[in-house]
């Protein structure tokens, strides 16, 4: 629990605006102690007692979300510990002396595989920790966040090992300890004085790079309340985008930026289908005063706004009643010369409040997330890369910037930006607003790209592609801001090994953590045998 507690303050939270990031290279010492200590038929329970404490204390925020929220999160890491303080005593026991090897390996496996399944959720991840330690980090071009997690779970599966056989009185002094380890202390040291120098070399080389364009982005950071609709309230939203976006056209940008789902009525379904004598007709008057104010602006227009299209083809828009017909999915749109002329839809909706395809086989769940207001979206299948004037740019969706593979696959599509379209609103929380912003610039890292977040109250910022925060705007207030965005294009700069290897270095974890343990099995297995005979 002291764990739990120690790593949360790593990260921006309730104690800490930007966090304490040294923190997390030896918060897991304990951890490690208690995984050696304890029986096997303890340890899966300290395994959801460190994971819900942690993300109890981490993502106190999701109480502002929704109070199922804030529970659902915490159970989920919990049970998802468990089976890796499982994997943790199997590699401690299978391998006393250097069971701290195959346990980094496993903390790297684990932390891919609990971000690749349905409820997968990366926040809390280790290495996110570390992002205001830009010299420790740029490795992640080579091996994502995967290499860091293990430079920095490595040591502390090293020391908790000692630590427990010391404080037990099983243990040799430190200076012993080291001694009999010397390889891999010695290669661990080797690794850090690289990742150090590498992290030197690629800084001092970012800091000389001209970018081929500068891309002039207007952003609109309008704060709106997450939980409010309705037409009065569309239209207040409206007012004050417009308004604020007639000044930023003042400054002559090459694009004007709106967050995720900073218009709510669906362009495209209103201007498809004639709402009149519905319900809906103020709404679809209120998409063609967008359309006029989107036709006056003299630059394009991005923002995120629903796709509403026909649920059942076989039937009209609308019923007798006024009903609607229809179905949505998360987009992103670009409006330019009086129509949409792109759009992108999220392809990695967030689970059970966006997504819940388990209606069939947890039907009680399902019910009970739709009677708290929950409503799903459709799910997009296509990696856009919008192309505005030479300028070929991507737009994940709230999010799908915490999962590397997303952006990585915009880039190797032909992304040169990243445009981060974030609606946080509703965390009511800075430190939750920082901590998506920390993951976002991993993002750059890896894709040596930078990164523009157009947000809704925050954290609306410039991201360069050594992950460095620039022009943050003030979080929950209105306004916008001028970005000079640099391009570095793919002609120039080509793309990194993370980038046409995704993920590479997780799968190899994955990899050496199952033949690790199953090499440890048939040893015990094989000592066994051999000591049945000699009896």
């Amino acid at each position: 629990m002291v764990s739990a507690f120690v790593l949360s303050l790593a990260f921006p939270g309730f104690m800490s605006a930007n966090g304490i990031g040294v923190l997390a290279l030896i918060a897991l010492i304990p951890v490690f102690a208690v995984i050696r200590n304890t029986t096997w038929r303890v340890v899966w329970a300290y395994g959801f007692l460190f994971g819900f404490c942690y993300y109890i204390l981490f993502n106190y925020w999701l109480k502002g979300f929704h109070a199922l929220a804030i529970m659902i999160v915490p159970i989920i890491k919990g049970g998802e510990m468990v089976f890796l303080f499982l994997a943790l005593k199997a590699a401690d026991s299978l391998f006393r002396r250097k069971g701290y090897i195959l346990q980094a390996l496993i903390w790297v496996a684990y932390a891919y595989l609990s971000e690749s399944w349905f409820a997968g959720y990366p926040y809390g991840t280790i290495a996110y920790a570390l992002y205001r330690y830009r010299v420790l980090i740029q490795i992640v071009d080579i091996t994502g966040i995967w290499g860091v997690i293990f430079m920095m779970v490595l040591p502390q599966a090293f020391l908790g090992a000692w630590l427990r056989d010391r404080l037990t009185g099983a243990g040799e002094k430190f200076g012993l300890y080291i001694r009999r380890n010397i390889i891999p202390v010695v290669i661990y040291g080797v690794l850090v004085v690289l990742t150090v120098i590498y992290g030197i070399v690629r800084l001092n080389y970012w800091d000389d790079r001209e970018p081929d364009r500068t891309w002039r982005v207007a952003t609109v950071q309008h704060n709106h309340d997450s939980w409010k609709g309705g037409y009065e309230t569309y239209l207040r939203n409206f007012n004050n985008l417009r308004r604020y976006s007639v000044e930023a056209m003042q400054s002559d940008p090459d694009i004007l930026v709106w967050s995720e789902t900073a218009f709510v009525p669906s362009v495209s379904w209103h201007t498809t289908y004639d709402a009149t004598g519905t319900e809906w007709e103020n709404i679809a008057a209120l998409t063609r005063d967008f359309v006029s104010f989107a036709n006056s602006l003299n630059v394009p227009l991005l923002t995120g706004n629903p796709k509403g299209v026909l649920d059942d083809p076989t039937k009209p828009a609308y019923d007798e009643e006024g009903n609607q017909n229809r179905v949505d999915y998360n987009t992103v749109i670009l409006f330019k010369d009086g129509r949409i002329e792109e759009e992108y839809a999220k392809q990695h909706l967030v689970p059970f409040t966006e997504h819940f395809p388990y209606e069939d086989t947890m039907p009680l769940l399902y019910r009970l997330l739709l009677a708290n207001d929950y409503n799903w979206w459709e799910k997009g299948d296509e990696s856009v890369v919008f192309n505005l004037d030479g300028i070929h740019f991507s737009t994940p969706i709230c999010f799908e910037d915490v999962f590397g593979y997303i952006s990585a696959e915009f880039v190797a599509e032909g992304a040169e930006v990243i445009v981060n379209m974030t609606n946080d609103n509703w965390s009511k929380k800075t430190s939750a607003e920082m901590q998506h912003a920390a993951i976002a610039t991993y993002r750059s890292i890896e894709t040596r790209k930078s990164t523009i977040r157009g947000t809704n109250s925050g954290i609306t910022c410039l991201i360069t592609p050594i992950g460095e925060m620039q022009d943050i705007m003030e979080p929950f207030t209105m306004g916008w801001h001028i970005y000079e965005v640099p391009v570095y294009s793919q002609e120039t700069y080509g793309n990194t090994f993370y980038v046409t290897h995704i993920d590479l270095f997780a799968k190899i974890g994955i990899a050496l953590s199952v033949a690790g343990l199953a090499a440890g099995v048939i040893l015990k297995l094989l000592g066994f045998i051999r000591g049945r005979k000699e009896k």
